[in-house]
């Protein structure tokens, strides 16, 4: 049976995170009165070598959901539920964990049965994107934490840009204030974020565009009814011209109400071919070029605490302890 790029991504991508060497660790530390989140770098690395070794285009989706794994295994390892992080760590990626608990309190048999479904995609509820309605529009939006109880408490949008800077630079940065916007007035209590991904190649090829890109996105984090914080990340991506990631995907626009999903899996030939974590490259991460107030960790940090501040204290106990113990 053919194997989708989005398939064999996922398999690595969950591969990398069950080994990462940081996934148990403390992501909270403490400099006099300041708590800091440190971000797994590494982890980040290894995911975005993922679809340079597939040859994944940004049409497969696969390059883009390097960026979603990476923010999702932040929360995980921030202490907040991972039933409630999407996309989930194993399948079904987008689900209520109320489901999930409803599946695990049946009986042991019929439990079996409705896990397969449930875990084939074949039950409405259960799918490979999170779509949610905004002031005015459905909009699929990249990581998401929720629950039926509280509604959406968490909303990231990725954005990665590998090629082209200076013909798309602007229409990226403008659909995502649009997108903010839209999400923020229907859920202000929300953290809502936003995590952009810039091939550091453009410093030398562009150097005006990634200026004038670097500092707009650090106006998107200024707004009081737009984004709570703005993350920049730079891969190193020279020599990945015609590998993954360099082609612009389409504009998704609006999604039609009920929309359930808007994944389209890449078909490959590869039916037999075995993937392995070792042929995965390091894709290096340029920090010194990132501003403050793009930093991922400042990002992380932001978000969390949003999270936080805006629920009662018997909600989310272990992300609280976690940092309240930041060493």
């Amino acid at each position: 049976m053919a194997v989708s790029l989005r398939e064999r991504g996922w398999q690595l991508f969950d591969q990398i995170i069950g080994q990462a060497q940081l996934r148990e660790v403390n992501p909270w530390s403490r400099t006099n009165d300041e708590v800091r989140f440190t971000p797994d770098y590494e982890t980040l690395e290894l995911l975005l070598g993922v679809p340079v070794l597939l040859g994944a285009t940004s049409q497969s989706g696969v390059p883009a959901l390097a960026l979603d794994v990476w923010v999702s295994y932040e929360l995980r390892r921030a202490g907040f539920d991972a039933d409630k992080v999407w996309p989930r760590n194993r399948e079904p990626r987008v689900i209520a964990h109320e489901i999930t608990e409803f599946v695990a309190g049946l009986p042991a048999k019929l439990r079996a049965q409705v896990e397969a479904r449930v875990n084939a995609g074949k039950v409405r509820g259960a799918a490979k994107s999170a779509n949610l309605l905004g002031k005015n529009y459905v909009k699929q939006v990249d990581v998401v934490m929720s629950s039926w109880a509280t509604g959406p408490e968490l909303m990231i949008s990725t954005k990665r840009m590998d090629s082209s800077f200076g013909k798309n630079a602007a229409n990226r940065v403008e659909e995502s204030y649009g997108d903010a916007k839209n999400l923020r007035l229907r859920h202000p209590q929300a953290a809502l974020g936003f995590l952009y991904s810039l091939n550091a190649i453009a410093l030398v090829k562009e150097p005006d565009t990634a200026a004038w890109l670097i500092d707009l996105l650090q106006k998107l984090g200024r707004e009081d009814d737009a984004y709570d914080a703005v993350a920049l990340v730079m891969p190193d991506l020279r020599g990945q011209d015609e590998a993954a990631g360099t082609e612009e995907p389409e504009d998704a626009g609006p999604l039609p109400a009920g929309a359930v999903d808007d994944v389209h899996d890449e078909p490959t030939d590869s039916t037999e071919r075995l993937d392995r974590l070792e042929d995965v490259p390091r894709i290096e991460i340029y920090r010194d070029e990132v501003p403050p107030a793009l930093d991922p960790g400042r990002f992380f940090a932001v978000m969390c605490c949003r999270i936080l501040d805006n629920t009662p204290i018997n909600f989310h106990t272990q992300a609280r302890k976690l940092r309240a113990v930041a060493p």
